[in-house]
């Protein structure tokens, strides 16, 4: 499993945010994300919709105690900051961990013990940015592209592509 971990979500602050985090997760490879800080049923809620719609298998989780579940992760821990090694550095060293690897972006600011805890602190570039930004190019660097291939399972629309406008088509169910 390749998941990603949102630490601390703030209701009032971050719905927005955390949903993409979420989003950019699922469209670009990974399985899960888990999230801390404050539950919000809301994000929890609006990506089940997106998956039962777009399809996959992607879901959602919320953790209650971010150090332990950090802690007992049983795979590599990839902390995304701008203060760590740079991307193009490490990435070579992570692809083949891919599988057991748990993704971390930040919210508020991040507890010191996040970058002692992780196996790399991985930073896309040195300069303040978006988690979301942050997550979608470590993941496309991490799957080299492969990730734009992806089609989702059990999906009730599908994208056609148009050099103009929008191209949304219902998709037949299938049955088994």
């Amino acid at each position: 499993m390749l998941a990603v971990f949102r630490l601390g979500h703030r209701v009032q602050r971050d719905k927005r945010l955390t949903t993409h985090v979420a989003l950019v997760g699922r469209a670009f490879g990974a399985d899960k994300m888990f999230y801390s800080g404050d539950r919000d049923t809301t994000v929890e809620k609006t990506v089940e919709r997106v998956v039962k719609r777009w399809g996959g298998g992607f879901t959602v989780e919320y953790v209650d105690r971010w150090r332990t579940f950090l802690s007992d992760w049983d795979g590599t821990v990839v902390h995304l900051t701008m203060y760590g090694l740079p991307l193009k550095q490490v990435i070579d060293e992570l692809r083949p961990l891919r599988d057991g690897m748990l993704v971390v972006v930040g919210g508020m600011k991040v507890d010191p013990e996040v970058f002692k805890t992780s196996d790399y602190n991985v930073a896309v570039t040195s300069q303040p940015h978006s988690e979301a930004a942050a997550l979608a190019v470590f993941l496309d660097w991490l799957h080299q592209g492969l990730e734009l291939e992806i089609t989702f399972p059990n999906a009730e629309l599908a994208v056609i592509p148009s050099p103009r406008g929008k191209k949304v088509v219902r998709k037949q169910a299938t049955q088994a």
